[in-house]
């Protein structure tokens, strides 16, 4: 009678059972994950008088919090990753991870402005801890030179964008079409599943992310720096991070650059922005530990490989900066200027697409074209031609890049007050976005470890995660600069007065709510003529411009657009209820936008980040062979594993 393997060595079509328990649990995770970030931006900017109210923020406001999120959650990864490491293990932390996930998606539901922050918060330390941990229990569970690692990491990568895939679809809806908090309460849900299955299962990984796992690993191998050898190569202990800024005090220069850049810092942390000069502190840092590296290096291959991967990091930042458009700009697009309406019916939704349905187009067209994508590149580089993974990475940032034409076609096609844009405009956005994707994400992460100094792989994967995370915060910096300056304005009109130009009447002034007014708006000699285009009454009257210079400035912008009576311009009225007011009376702030001038903007903001990528990746192409010769052969030993180049996307985790 054979001996029944541990629950831990069983298999399941050729794979651990183990594996198939990450699967869920992240599939899961990511569902949660990507849900919430469908409709993150819209319950944002969705008024607080709508039928499904959210907070009324402007979309400025919106893309600026949506950055500040995604980059916190890319840079929770390092003390993720540290915690794990230096503390618990990575199996213990992902557990970690997942509870705190299950408490901010449950919290989120609460209606209420402190829920909202601390779920956030919840959600930004729980990804943090899950994210940075789980792939590498995925490799775990591999013997080294296990040909069937890279299948697993590819069984893996299907579970990251089936979650995706579904999120956007189920939890789109119920948030749009029944409500923004039973939606995030669905994520919540989604990841109590995930967090169910991988307790479940704790015993089919039980050899997997302890760190008496990893003290083994680390006993097992030797420094390889003398010969320039990488982490794709060798694994050694990690340097401590101590130890390098510790060594900064040793270099005058270096410590001269860093305090130079700390004082900026702090000067913009008292006298600008607290939360930028939060994120100066932290680059400084990053900078110092980056140059104390690159002097610690004893040789010129790896000082040369170093300056490669330093431009990687800066190639990751301008795609994902312009990629995370989908869940901010591009996702406003589809619900305000886009026509979703369908010449039929569709069960429940009727025959209005949900704006959280596009965001699903990514995850579809990359379980559609991955492997043909992969294999492109496989057989080029059976032609000999060129197919590195700068290349490759240069050419995914200009096909992402040429995915904003699209959108610039349909900011061109939209017309304010009037013809929305087609849906076909975001399809081939997201499909161009996705195609360039699978160019370029796969191999950042593993050139990345391909260039690592052994010594500094983790701290490198820490940069990695810290260069993902501002990419996504350029994202928001650029969402930001799309909605162009805003004209302060205040309601001066009564409840009786102002009644007659909303929907609900004055009920929604009782309940202290926002609400919007929209206009036609031109210029008449030298003066202001506004009409609500539904009861074609003035409403000048109802309000005072917060200051003169501002209600020039319509004027001049109208007068330079030849703007008339017969050819208005149609403008949006944003009115926020000020609960803090000292007047008696009902008070209200606002803005007021130009939509024309605004749509201008979005379309300047489309082709700029076209010209923009398309510019740096044709600069890379361009050094392709000097920069080449800087990795000094790193990837010309992987002729034999062409068949499994495409796989490595997972190693990266892919987030979007």
């Amino acid at each position: 009678m054979a001996e029944q393997k541990p629950a831990h060595d069983k298999e399941l079509f050729g794979h651990p059972v183990g594996l198939y328990i990450l699967f869920f649990t992240e599939m899961w995770e990511r569902f949660s994950y990507y849900g919430m970030r469908a409709i993150l931006v819209l319950y944002l900017v969705s008024a607080t008088t709508a039928d499904n109210p959210g907070l009324g923020w402007t979309s400025a406001e919106a893309f600026a919090l949506y950055g500040w999120y995604t980059m916190l959650v890319y840079v929770a990864c390092i003390p993720g990753g540290l915690m794990a490491d230096k503390l618990i293990g990575q199996k213990k932390t992902v557990l970690i991870g997942g509870i705190t996930l299950v408490a901010g998606h449950s919290i989120l539901a609460i209606e209420e402005m402190w829920a909202f922050y601390l779920g956030l918060a919840l959600i930004v330390i729980g990804v943090g801890m899950l994210k940075a941990n789980i792939s590498t229990m995925v490799g775990g569970l591999y013997k080294k030179g296990d040909i069937r690692r890279d299948k697993g990491f590819t069984i893996f990568y299907i579970g990251i964008n089936a979650g995706a895939l579904l999120s956007a679809i189920s939890v789109g809806y119920v948030g749009e079409k029944i409500g923004w908090h039973y939606g995030f309460g669905m994520a919540g849900i989604a990841m109590a599943l995930g967090l169910l299955v991988y307790l479940w299962g704790q015993k089919f990984v039980k050899n997997v992310g302890s760190l008496e796992e990893k003290a083994v690993e680390n006993h097992q191998v030797d420094s390889a720096e003398a010969t320039g050898e990488t982490l794709g190569t060798q694994k050694k202990k990690d340097a401590s991070l101590g130890d390098l800024y510790a060594d900064l005090f040793k270099s005058p220069l270096h410590l001269t650059i860093s305090g130079l850049l700390m004082v900026f810092s702090i000067y913009w942390t008292f006298f600008q922005s607290i939360p930028y000069g939060i994120l100066f502190i932290f680059l400084t840092f990053v900078t110092a530990m980056l140059m104390m590296i690159y002097k610690e290096l004893t040789t010129q291959i790896m000082r040369d490989r170093f300056i490669v991967m330093l431009l990687t990091f800066v190639l990751i930042i301008v795609f994902w900066g312009a990629f995370e458009q989908a869940g901010g700009l591009m996702n406003i697009y589809a619900a305000d200027k886009t026509d979703r309406m369908l010449s039929f019916s569709l069960p429940l939704i009727g025959n209005e697409v949900p704006a959280t349905w596009f965001q699903s187009l990514n995850a579809l067209f990359i379980i559609s074209f991955g492997v043909l994508i992969a294999n492109f590149w496989a057989r080029r580089k059976l032609k000999n031609k060129e197919a590195s993974s700068l290349f490759k990475m240069a050419t995914g940032i200009i096909i992402m890049g040429l995915g904003f034409i699209f959108m610039a076609g349909a900011a061109e096609q939209y017309t304010a007050g009037g013809e929305k844009a087609a849906m076909y405009w975001l399809v081939f956005a997201y499909l161009l976005h996705t195609i360039g994707e699978l160019c370029s994400s796969p191999v950042s992460l593993s050139f990345v470890t391909k260039l690592s100094p052994v010594k500094y792989a983790s701290l490198m994967m820490g940069v990695y995660f810290a260069a993902t995370g501002l990419g996504n915060k350029l994202a928001g910096v650029i969402g930001e600069a799309s909605q162009g300056e805003p004209t302060s304005i205040e309601l001066t009109a009564s409840a009786n007065e102002i009644s007659p130009f909303l929907e609900k009447e004055d009920s929604v002034l009782v309940k202290d709510k926002d609400f919007r007014l929209n206009t036609l708006i031109y210029a008449e000699n030298g003066e202001l003529v506004a009409i609500e285009e539904k009861t074609n009454e003035p409403v000048l009257g109802l309000i005072a411009f917060e200051k003169e210079e501002g209600k020039q400035e319509v004027i001049k912008t109208l007068e330079e657009n030849n703007v008339s009576k017969d050819e208005p311009f149609h403008s949006i009225w944003q009115f926020n209820f000020d609960d803090e007011a000292e007047s008696a009376g009902i008070h209200y702030n606002g803005n007021l936008v130009l939509d024309e001038i605004q749509t201008d903007t979005e379309f300047m903001t489309f082709i700029g980040i076209t010209i923009f990528t398309i510019l740096i990746a044709i600069i890379v192409i361009l050094l392709i062979k000097p920069l080449k010769r800087l990795t000094h052969g790193v990837e010309e030993e992987e002729t034999e594993m062409l068949e499994q180049e495409g796989y490595e996307i997972s190693d990266n985790e892919k987030e979007h």
